[in-house]
């Protein structure tokens, strides 16, 4: 049986490599031609995993048997809309996979249910003044069917605004952008998975982000248990029953992000997929839920095992996880410590580099430039910090000059028990 994969980066590197564990010729689409999950797929395809209609054109040629994405927003309405087309298994309809893909309908659908979401305006390139009017500043612009931070900017005047739309639209397929106020805040992902309609919570996750100038929101690790867990756990689990009612969410996995500010609770954006943070690999190591091989039987039209997920309750959950994404200054890398060597670090499970020697490392704009992941695992608060810190004490990056480019942000900043 074949199953395409719709991306062939390193977010789907892990899901390659299982369908093929599994016993499934895999055939890897993007619109690249060197993507490392081509190496190691059976087929590729040379389609961007937005166009249905090139995907479509692939699936059909290479006679697939099932089709599914992870770790990335756009292609799951992609993957949705050929399913459909090709009469193949499937989580979602094509309106709700569209919902979830597109910013404009999702704002829609959370107005219309009374989900809290920051304030927004919807412009064209010729929008006037008072068009933002009554929307407080400073403002945060994005694309409706972007992914990974590409195009979002925090602004603070209509000028800037106007200046930037054109670095907006860029990343989008529609001749409009979103500007909502920026809400000061910290960030939560929660990870689950619904059946028949039903939630059920895997993960809720402190996503620490910072800002680099105009460019906000970029992820620089996932911690769990989120600081925020104890105090806000049921409006989360609330929260996320509502908006999987409201979007009529039936099956497959979400990963909802939320904002923590002292307005509460505002959910920023949904999606049903895995999340990007190598959930994949770290929700099964705390939580026993295999959620990645859930996707691929899912995908095949396989049986679901759901013995896992029927017996696991966050509650229960005592780990003290984090994924490290760091990232580095810019600049040619001239030698990296050797990945076996921080393998073998205390509480470290896995990690992986995205550059190798003599690769050139751009300035930071967006995750795209992410430099690795490490994830770790404790027992306590105060152990994982003491691991985080020995990790970047170990771990190196050099340029020619032998400073290491490495950026060790001082975000990682948890309660102590």
């Amino acid at each position: 049986m074949k199953l395409m994969i719709l991306g062939a980066s390193g977010a789907q590197l892990n899901a390659i490599k299982r369908a093929k564990e599994l016993g499934y010729k895999v055939v890897a689409t993007d619109y690249y031609t060197n993507s490392p999950g081509k190496l190691i797929a059976d087929e590729c395809g040379l389609a961007s995993t937005f166009d249905y209609e090139e995907t479509l054109k692939v699936a059909l040629e290479t006679k697939i048997d099932g089709i599914m994405t992870t770790g990335t927003d756009q292609p799951v309405y992609t993957v949705n809309k050929v399913a459909d087309k090709l009469s193949l298994p499937r989580f979602l309809s094509v309106n709700t996979a569209y919902a979830v893909t597109n910013k404009r309908v999702m704002k829609e659908k959370f107005l219309k249910a009374g989900i809290p979401t920051p304030d927004y305006r919807i412009i064209k390139k010729d929008f006037t003044d008072s068009q933002l009017e009554g929307l407080e500043f400073p403002v945060v612009v994005k694309p409706f069917d972007s992914q990974g931070q590409r195009g979002i900017f925090k602004l603070n005047t209509i000028k800037e605004v106007r200046l930037h739309f054109d670095d907006v639209i860029k990343h989008s397929r529609e001749d409009s952008i979103l500007v909502e106020s920026y809400y000061k805040n910290d960030e939560i992902t929660i990870s689950g998975w619904v059946r028949d309609g039903k939630a059920k919570v895997l993960t809720i996750t402190d996503r620490v982000t910072f800002d680099n100038d105009k460019y906000i929101g970029i992820c620089s690790s996932h911690e769990f248990p989120s600081k925020h867990y104890k105090q806000y756990k049921e409006e989360f689990i609330a929260l996320t029953d509502k908006i999987v009612d409201a979007f009529n969410i039936s099956q497959g996995p979400i990963y909802f992000q939320l904002f923590v500010g002292d307005q509460g609770i505002k959910v920023n954006e949904i999606a049903c997929r895995i999340g990007g943070a190598y959930e994949d690999e770290f929700i099964p190591l705390i939580t026993g839920v295999d959620i990645l091989k859930m996707v691929i039987d899912s995908s095949m039209g396989q049986d679901i095992d759901y013995y896992p997920l029927d017996n696991y309750n966050i509650e229960n959950n005592e780990n003290y996880l984090t994924v490290q994404l760091f990232f580095a200054n810019f600049g040619t890398v001239q030698s990296i410590t050797d990945r076996d060597e921080i393998i073998k670090l205390d509480g470290v499970y896995n990690m992986n580099y995205n550059y190798k020697e003599n690769d050139f490392i751009k300035p930071i704009e967006n995750a795209s430039v992410r430099a690795g992941y490490v994830i770790i695992t404790a027992n306590t608060n105060q152990d994982i910090q003491k691991k985080v810190d020995n990790l970047y004490k170990k771990m190196l990056m050099l340029n020619k000059q032998g400073n290491n480019l490495i950026i060790n942000r001082d975000y990682y900043k948890r309660y102590t028990e």
